[in-house]
């Protein structure tokens, strides 16, 4: 995703609207959809007010609508992964970024999350990938819900990518960041446990890249 957002900023010089009909276009959008003013997003993110109207021109063409549904989210997570089945980790992903939980991406809801991802400090992105780990949302991580999003991970990312990857590997690997981050040993990992063993934990941080990367 950083990539894709270097190679959309490469292409600024080339884009002929003004910064006022890029404006327009967010004023003009459906109410109930329309996306905050460009001024408010800036202040709110950690982009720059020409970096916006371009994630928000490509946002509008892949989604002309105005929001992102789970199965659009997965139509496009399918495209970047074609080799392995990213079905699972689309689902997991779209419900860390649908903040509201109704459903649906907004532009707001995508660009806030994008910010934290690619400009966030390392405690903001562990809370974002702590919240992407807790799927019921109860504020704690079993290791059922670790083994599900690294399960489906690997499952994205393919045999051809890992071909010598054995079917207990997930859950070996998930046996190993378990044990280290639940400190009291009462069966889930708090968000203070996860960032504090993360933060300590040269090779969990690294481990952690993969989830980055896959964003």
């Amino acid at each position: 995703m950083e990539k894709k957002l270097d190679s959309i900023s490469a292409r600024v010089d080339a884009t002929s609207s003004s910064s006022d009909s890029v404006e327009d276009e967010l004023e003009l959008s459906a109410v109930r959809h329309r996306p905050e003013a460009l001024e408010l997003l800036e202040a709110q993110t950690r982009f720059s007010r020409k970096e916006l109207q371009i994630l928000y021109r490509g946002f509008k063409n892949e989604c002309p609508s105005g929001v992102v549904n789970e199965d659009t989210f997965k139509e496009i997570y399918a495209q970047f992964f074609p080799q392995g089945d990213a079905s699972t980790y689309a689902h997991f992903l779209f419900n860390a970024f649908d903040t509201d939980h109704n459903g649906s991406v907004s532009f707001e809801d995508f660009v806030m999350g994008l910010s934290i991802l690619l400009r966030g400090t390392v405690q903001e992105k562990l809370n974002w990938a702590f919240n992407l780990y807790d799927i019921n949302k109860d504020g704690y991580i079993t290791k059922e819900e670790m083994l599900d999003i690294i399960k489906s991970i690997y499952d994205m990312m393919g045999k051809c990518t890992y071909p010598i990857l054995k079917e207990e590997t997930p859950r070996q690997h998930v046996e190993i960041f378990f044990q280290k981050m639940d400190k009291n040993r009462d069966g889930v990992v708090t968000i203070d446990e996860f960032i504090d063993c993360c933060q300590n934990d040269e090779n969990i941080m690294r481990s952690m890249q993969l989830f980055e990367n896959v964003i």
